[in-house]
Parts: C-alpha cells; structure tokens; sequence
C-alpha cells in the first residue's frame, strides 16, 4: 500500500487500511552507517530507508545487506588438487 505517514507517496509494506502496523506507528531515520547508500528517501526534511524501516537494526550485527554504498567482498575459489585436475581432463 502507499504510505500516508511518514514517506508519503511511496509503496511501502507496513502499511494498512488502519495505518502504519510498524512498531510506534512509522518509519525511524536513517543513521550515519547508510550515509552514501542510494535507497536514502528524503522526506518532510529526513532521510529515510527506502528498504526497512527501522536502518539501525540492520546495521547491529554487521554491515546492512541492502547497502549500495558498501562494495561486496567475494570470497575465494578453492583451490583445485592439480593431480585431480588432470585426471578429470582426460575424460
């Protein structure tokens, strides 16, 4: 549904025919982690999360995995037992 509370106009998931279901009934403002990520909403002269409602909870056990400003770490390949390698090449 559209949001009439806090982000005005904007598609949001909480809410409903009664209002914001979200805990104190809207969205908190971003904090300094998000600071450079494009899904920062401004509205009525705050920023807000375009992703969640509540951006700090997000950022308690780490880094926010909806972030866009924050490049991705890729992990490793394993590395390849050349003597299987080799085998496997055969075939």
């Amino acid at each position: 549904m559209i949001c009439v509370t806090i982000r005005k106009d904007s598609e949001c998931a909480f809410m409903t025919k009664k209002g914001c279901s979200f805990r104190d009934g809207s969205c908190l403002p971003v904090t300094e982690a998000c600071t450079g990520c494009a899904r920062i909403l401004e509205k009525e002269g705050a920023k807000y999360c375009a992703s969640y409602p509540d951006p700090a909870v997000k950022w308690k056990l780490g880094s926010c995995n909806m972030a866009t400003h924050l490049a991705k770490e890729l992990t490793k390949a394993s590395k390849v037992n050349p003597i299987k390698a080799s085998k496997r090449g055969g075939h």
